[in-house]
């Protein structure tokens, strides 16, 4: 049922694509030129009717997808789908003092020497 709805929302897609690239351009960026579908005249061709009603089934089709999606999903891992036992992590030891020490310089003497006062 997915891939049916699926396979309709890429044709659709593509159909939108193909429709409002064959419209006339009205000039002027974001509508500025005529209207566009606001006016009696855009309303009226064939092509922008064409449009709305392919938005609209465009629309139908991404919120069918979501609603499928959401109700397939399913808790766990998946690991668990498949019947592995997930590997457990790996404890290990917390690191001594003296490895979070940076290294002693090779010329360094092995004890401190004492401060003369």
């Amino acid at each position: 049922m997915e891939n049916v709805v699926l396979t309709i929302h890429l044709i659709l897609a593509l159909l939108l694509i193909g429709v409002v690239l064959l419209q006339r351009s009205e000039g002027g960026g974001l509508g500025m030129g005529g209207g566009g579908a606001i006016s009696a005249r855009g309303a009226a061709t064939a092509l922008g009717k064409i449009t709305w009603v392919l938005a609209a089934a465009f629309i139908v089709t991404s919120i069918t997808l979501t609603m499928l999606a959401a109700g397939a999903g399913k808790t766990g891992s998946v690991a668990d789908q498949i019947g592995i036992q997930a590997p457990k992590p790996a404890e290990t030891p917390a690191p001594a003092a003296s490895d979070l020490l940076p290294p002693a310089p090779a010329d360094a003497p092995a004890t401190p020497q004492k401060a003369e006062n």
